[in-house]
C-alpha cells in the first residue's frame, strides 16, 4: 500500500487572509512544507515557491502556454504535490493555491485520477476570507476582472460566485478580522452543515487539519447543482432561505422573462431546473450578487425523474425579497393546465436558451 503524505489545501480571494491562514497552519505544524503559487495572466507566468521551517526551498518561474488555472494545476500545481507528498521530507504539505483558484479542481484531480498524486491525501479543504469584505465579496456584483483577480484572459466569473463556491466547498472557513452577526449568520448559512467556521487564523489547530477531515463524495454531493436531500434552514433573523423546489419543468419564455427577478440582486441561488422543451438535460443555475450562470450540468439518465430545485439566500438587512422571488418561481413554472394540453415535453425548433445551453435536440 502506498504511504500518502497529509494535503492542506488554502484557498480565497484575500491575499492577505490567506497568507494569515497559511502562516498560521505553517508554525502549527512545524514538519510542514508550504507550496505557494502565484499566476500572472498578464506576463502568462506561474511562480512557484516552496518553503519550510528553514527557509526557501524552491523559487521557480513557468512560462505557461495559457494562462489559466487548468493549465496551472495540469503543469506544476498537481505535480509539484505529488513530488513534495511522496518525498516523505516532511510530515505535511499546505497549499496555498493561486487567488480565486478553486480547490474543487485539485481534489477532482486528485480523487478521480488514480496516477496523478497516488502519494498526497486531502486531509482539509480552507477557505479564508477577510470579514471587512464577506458581505460584498459573497453578495456584490463586481468580476473578477474588475478587481485584477481574474484567472485567465477569458475569465469572466463574478467574485460572488467564486467566494460562495469557495465556502460551501470548505471544510473550515477561516475569517480574518471581526466578524458582525449578519456576515457570521449568511456564512454560516452557505456553509456545508459540518464544516468549521474559524474566527481567526492564530486559532487553527493544525494538527486537526492534517487528520481525516476531508471528504470528497461527501463534499461533492453538498455542492452538486442536483440535490435530493434536505438543507437545513438558518436559525437567523439576519438570513432568510427559499426553497423552491418542483417536479414540473419552467416555463422557457416565462423564465427568460422572470431570470433575473429570480437570480438578480444581492441573494446567492444555485440548484437545478429543467425545461419542457431539454426534457433530458440537467441545467445549473448558479448566481450570486446579481451575476447569474446556467450552463448544461449532464443529463437525468434512466431512472432520474427531472427536477426544479433553486435554493436562495438573502440578508434581511439587504430586504426581504424572499416573497416576490418565490412567486416569480411558481409563475415560471408549467402549470398543471399547460402539461396537460402540451405534455411533459415539448417537440420545438428553439426556446430561446441556445446562447447558454446550446441548440435543442428533437424529442422523440
Amino acid at each position: 500500500m502506498v504511504e500518502t503524505t497529509p494535503v492542506v489545501l488554502v484557498t480565497g480571494l484575500s491575499d492577505d487572509a490567506m497568507a494569515s491562514t497559511t502562516l498560521s497552519l505553517q508554525w502549527d505544524l512545524p514538519h510542514a512544507v508550504v507550496l505557494r503559487h502565484t499566476l500572472d495572466v498578464g506576463t502568462q507566468r506561474l511562480t512557484r515557491l516552496v518553503s519550510d521551517m528553514t527557509g526557501v526551498v524552491e523559487h521557480v518561474h513557468h512560462d505557461l502556454d495559457h494562462a489559466c488555472v487548468s493549465c496551472a494545476l495540469r503543469e506544476d500545481i498537481v505535480p509539484t504535490i505529488e513530488r513534495l507528498a511522496a518525498s516523505r521530507r516532511w510530515g505535511a504539505v499546505i497549499v496555498h493555491l493561486p487567488t480565486a483558484a478553486e480547490a474543487h479542481q485539485v481534489c477532482r484531480v486528485t480523487a478521480l485520477d488514480p496516477h496523478a498524486a497516488p502519494h498526497a491525501r486531502i486531509t482539509a479543504v480552507l477557505t479564508a476570507v477577510d470579514a471587512a469584505d464577506v458581505r460584498a465579496d459573497l453578495l456584490g456584483d463586481e468580476l473578477l476582472r474588475e478587481r485584477g483577480a481574474h484567472t485567465s484572459e477569458g475569465d469572466a466569473r463574478g467574485v460572488g460566485e467564486v467566494l460562495c463556491s469557495m465556502v460551501e466547498h470548505a471544510d473550515a472557513v477561516v475569517v480574518s478580522g471581526a466578524l458582525d452577526e449578519p456576515e457570521h449568520d449568511l456564512l454560516r448559512a452557505l456553509m456545508r452543515p459540518d464544516s468549521l467556521l474559524v474566527p481567526d487564523p492564530s486559532r487553527l489547530d493544525g494538527p486537526r487539519f492534517s487528520g481525516p477531515l476531508h471528504d470528497h463524495d461527501r463534499t461533492e454531493r453538498w455542492i452538486d447543482a442536483v440535490r435530493r436531500g434536505s438543507v437545513p434552514v438558518p436559525r437567523s433573523e439576519h438570513v432568510w432561505m427559499l426553497d423552491l423546489r418542483s417536479e414540473r419543468a419552467l416555463h422557457p419564455d416565462r423564465l427568460l422573462g422572470s431570470i433575473e427577478s429570480i437570480g438578480g440582486g444581492p441573494r446567492r441561488s444555485r440548484g437545478c431546473f429543467w425545461l419542457p422543451t431539454r426534457p433530458t438535460s440537467v441545467n445549473a443555475w448558479d448566481g450570486a450578487g446579481g451575476q447569474l450562470s446556467v450552463g448544461v450540468h449532464g443529463a437525468w439518465g434512466p431512472g432520474r425523474r427531472p427536477l426544479t430545485r433553486l435554493v436562495v439566500h438573502g440578508l434581511t438587512a439587504d430586504g426581504d425579497g424572499a416573497d416576490a422571488v418565490r412567486e416569480t418561481f411558481q409563475e415560471c413554472l408549467v402549470s398543471e393546465r399547460e402539461q396537460s394540453r402540451r405534455g411533459r415535453f415539448w417537440d420545438v425548433g428553439e426556446d430561446g436558451f441556445e446562447p447558454w445551453l446550446g441548440p435543442v435536440r428533437h424529442v422523440a
